[in-house]
């Protein structure tokens, strides 16, 4: 299947125009390069609030990306279907973990450009461990992992590094353990104290 290039609607620009407006009005700034090429899991974490995914938006504009999140297929009807792509959804069969896993890799094999960002917490409520669907879509794709940040204290998000997933799945999460060990989010008291340890999708 070939990629697919999208002109957002009226309404989804307008949208985003506001969204990156409300981010600036807060004063966040955004700080990071890129990685080239622009294909990778982008893991944005921690997630703690509703305003992440507002803030994510403006955060990416200020980078001059666009990444794509899954989301489930039931979503992308009408009337919600073109604003949901515009947005940069991929319908996914959540019905299994293997059938969004395989789905993702398919999706990075068909593309020439494709950031994948997901949430690993899965909730923005507290959690104990992180689900590891993004590792498997890492290896399975041959693409690094990217630390995504958003720090409130500071009111500064960006990209840490890009890491190469080894298969070593302790010692990869230990790695980007380090990343996420200074970083405050919107709620502290729900954030992890450890990422590492737990495999599993």
């Amino acid at each position: 299947m070939a990629e697919e290039i999208r002109q957002p609607s009226l309404m989804s620009r307008l949208f985003r125009r506001a969204i990156v407006w409300i981010y600036h009005s807060n004063g966040w700034t955004a700080s990071g390069v890129v990685p080239e090429p622009r294909k990778f899991v982008l893991i944005a974490a921690p997630h703690t609030s509703n305003w992440d995914f507002l803030n994510f938006i403006g955060l990416t504009d200020d980078l001059g990306i666009t990444p794509h999140f899954m989301a489930k297929r039931s979503l992308f009807r009408w009337p919600w279907k073109n604003f949901m792509l515009d947005m940069g959804g991929v319908p996914v069969d959540r019905s299994g973990s293997q059938n969004y896993v395989q789905a993702m890799i398919d999706e990075f094999s068909r593309r020439t450009e494709f950031m994948l960002t997901i949430a690993p917490e899965g909730t923005r409520g507290a959690v104990r461990k992180w689900k590891t669907g993004f590792y498997h879509i890492a290896v399975g794709a041959k693409v690094p992992i990217v630390v995504g940040m958003m720090d409130y204290a500071k009111k500064t998000g960006g990209l840490g590094p890009a890491i190469w997933p080894t298969g070593d799945f302790k010692a990869d999460m230990a790695k980007i353990a380090e990343h996420y060990a200074t970083v405050t989010p919107k709620h502290p008291e729900k954030k992890m104290t450890s990422i590492a340890g737990e495999d599993e999708i």
